[in-house]
């Protein structure tokens, strides 16, 4: 059982998305956590945005911002970690509606020792069109609305909305780090902590989650399936610019065949910085 939980949500000029992602967590059943917009360079109508939530939302809610450098998803993260209070993070894309039970089920599943990985259906682009043309709340909508959706084409798959109890079928790949992606991820603090966050090394899109997760079972930490609990509502984006995917992969193959847990740019060399 997780205490205070901070809920940290990466973002990039998508106000839209971000303002379907809060309304979400204001829905939540579960009220004891925090709210960390981690802002990778947007433009001032983010921040704008973040301050009207503020005055409705009902909790804490912060905004962290650095300056547009291109893709800069590890550095974000750590700034928000540091901004943020809780023993617990779960991380979360700016375009992943969440429906009310999702804070409460990642608490449920909270365990020292291990972190969660979530999973996610994906929007076609015409439904996310619509989602947020309409402002319609899809984190409401009932089984049967989703299954209509599926047979439209509207969504890839219904499984992240099905709940099961798997029990011990959840820790079945303890040292499995693929498939996993920090839109829905959550680590204890001082797991974080040990393993110095993730690495800003990794500069442009891709690899940095992977990165982050195999140093976490370098220093022992496993990991436990929240699929079938934690879904999430993956909106529609334009695919990322990967150019410097290629050197990426080659920082997470260095990370894989070692054994090394911390970061080489990480929490501590961020301590301060604003």
């Amino acid at each position: 059982m997780a205490d205070r939980i901070s809920v940290i949500v990466t973002t990039y000029n998508r106000e839209d998305a971000l303002d379907a992602v809060l309304r979400s967590l204001s829905r939540q059943r579960d009220r004891d956590f925090e709210i960390v917009v981690a802002d990778d360079g947007s433009a001032s109508s983010t921040a704008a945005l973040v301050e009207r939530w503020k005055t409705k939302i009902g909790f804490p809610l912060q905004h962290v911002w650095h300056e547009d450098k291109g893709f800069r998803a590890a550095r974000i993260r750590n700034l928000a970690v540091l901004k943020s209070s809780g023993a617990y993070c779960i991380f979360l894309d700016g375009d992943c509606i969440v429906r009310p039970d999702f804070v409460a089920a990642h608490r449920r599943l909270a365990e020292p020792g291990w972190f969660v990985t979530g999973n996610r259906l994906l929007l076609s682009k015409e439904l996310t069109a619509q989602v947020l043309g309409e402002s319609l709340q899809p984190e409401c909508w009932s089984l049967s609305g989703w299954i209509g959706h599926r047979f439209k084409g509207g969504v890839n798959r219904l499984a992240p909305l099905l709940p099961l109890p798997l029990g011990a079928l959840r820790k079945m790949q303890p040292k499995t780090w693929r498939g996993a992606r920090s839109c829905n991820l959550a680590i204890w603090r001082r797991d974080l902590d040990r393993v110095d966050g993730f690495d800003a090394e990794y500069d442009g899109w891709g690899r940095e989650d992977s990165d982050l997760l195999v140093r976490l079972i370098h220093a022992g930490v496993r990991r436990k399936h929240g699929i079938f609990a934690t879904g999430v509502i993956h909106l529609w984006h334009r695919e990322a610019d990967r150019s410097r995917l290629e050197n990426n992969d080659r920082l997470l193959g260095g990370v894989v065949a070692g054994e090394k847990s911390r970061a080489r740019a990480g929490l501590s060399a961020m301590s301060g910085t604003s």
